[in-house]
């Protein structure tokens, strides 16, 4: 079982282990890129942050290895969208701001195999339901000129 039925997500964040979803393209076709939406606990609140990555590295299943999508001197730990202290609206601001689908959700660091699976089908321009791809609404700056400092581990 890859996708996470609500209990699980709910579980999961409580657990103090964050959740992801692989969105699919991003960027242009000069520098193709993915994203992914991660939703992390951090000291009783839940932050949900929107990554992007170079599409170069089909074989990998860390997506934080990936180069980021964005040229920046530095380190990118993706864009924080929202803080909640309910992890239920946490979900629900992640759908809404990134077009992530509840019955997607995935254990942290598996999104990586989502992107395997893309991969190998030929990066199909429809997600595996037939939907077509998320498409998430981000600001105009930069990620790399929004980050916090958080370690991403």
């Amino acid at each position: 079982m890859r996708y996470l039925p609500d209990s699980f997500i709910l579980s999961a964040l409580k657990r103090g282990h964050a959740v992801e979803q692989f969105l699919g393209p991003a960027g242009s076709p000069e520098r193709p890129g993915i994203y992914w939406v991660e939703i992390r606990p951090t000291g009783g609140t839940c932050e949900v942050y929107l990554h992007s990555a170079l599409d170069c590295e089909p074989l990998t299943g860390d997506l934080d290895a990936l180069p980021p999508l964005i040229d920046s001197e530095e380190e990118d730990f993706g864009l924080l969208l929202v803080t909640e202290s309910d992890p239920i609206a946490a979900l629900d601001a992640a759908e809404s701001s990134t077009g992530s689908v509840r019955g997607r959700w995935v254990n942290q660091s598996m999104a990586g195999d989502e992107y395997r699976d893309y991969v190998l089908a030929g990066r199909p321009a429809a997600a595996p339901d037939g939907q077509p791809w998320p498409s998430p609404q981000r600001p105009s700056w930069s990620m790399a000129s929004r980050n916090s400092g958080h370690d991403h581990s």
